[in-house]
């Protein structure tokens, strides 16, 4: 197991959603199936998943719950099993096995904590499954919250030694302006020690529903990458992403120590 290479994927709310807040089934459908191809390339994956909110919302529609951390918390108890139905019967199709991994920021902390984390993670991959992890936002609170999926997925990939950290937005990476201008020259290539945190004001695109942004997936990119974990952000709506990242095609913006 420790001979084949890992990587983690997370994908962000507004690749999977259209402009109505409706979940996009051909997009997880392809997504899983990115997924399936690299598992037969002996490519490991974890997949950090948003979008339970999303699913909750679908089902249930305007809630009378005024509180906005309850409101997340039953729109999250509602979407997340409908978000794990739509993986398990996508990757069933695969012929490969999902679980899913709900945590918390304290799962983190050094400790038992982190090492019954890690005995978690171990124990599915070296049985063939594919984890599937979220924030359990029906119990987290504001201490123990993620600032978002991607501190998630960077604090996934650490623990799990991975090799590659793939982000997945709406943009097709770091631009040097507004993705809409122009003008605006997508960065192909950030080290972890350069600055280019100038740049994140003018991108403003992107993740509308999540609580990420261009700063998030910037201040994960580079501290996955001075931990010799070579980190792309790139635009999950576009077909065999994953796939062309991973055969070394120029997709997106990649960040190296």
């Amino acid at each position: 197991m420790k001979e084949k290479r890992r990587i983690v994927i997370k994908v962000g709310t507004h690749v999977i959603t259209n402009n109505d807040d409706r979940i996009v089934h051909p997009i997880l459908k392809n997504l899983v199936s990115q997924i399936a191809q690299l598992y037969e390339n002996d490519i490991i994956t974890v997949l950090v998943s948003s979008g339970s909110v999303i699913a909750g919302k679908e089902i249930i529609g305007e809630c009378n719950i005024t509180e906005k951390s309850t409101r997340r918390q039953v729109y999250s108890a509602v979407g997340q099993p409908r978000m794990m139905r739509h993986y398990y019967t996508l990757f069933r199709d695969w012929g490969l096995r999902c679980a899913q991994v709900l945590a918390t920021k304290k799962d983190f902390s050094p400790g038992n904590h982190r090492k019954n984390m890690v005995n978690c993670y171990e124990g599915l991959l070296s049985e063939g499954i594919i984890p599937v992890a979220n924030e359990d936002d029906t119990v987290s609170l504001t201490m123990s919250m993620f600032s978002d999926n991607d501190e998630l997925a960077g604090l996934v990939a650490e623990l799990i030694h991975a090799d590659t950290l793939i982000i997945l937005t709406d943009a097709e990476g770091l631009y040097t302006g507004h993705p809409d201008d122009e003008n605006s020259i997508l960065i192909n290539h950030v080290k972890c020690d350069e600055d280019v945190e100038k740049y994140v004001q003018k991108n403003l695109k992107g993740e509308a529903q999540g609580r990420g942004g261009m700063k998030s997936k910037l201040s994960i990119a580079k501290k996955a990458a001075a931990k010799n974990i070579t980190t792309y952000i790139a635009n999950g709506k576009r077909e065999n992403v994953i796939i062309d990242i991973m055969e070394g095609k120029k997709i997106g913006t990649k960040f190296t120590a």
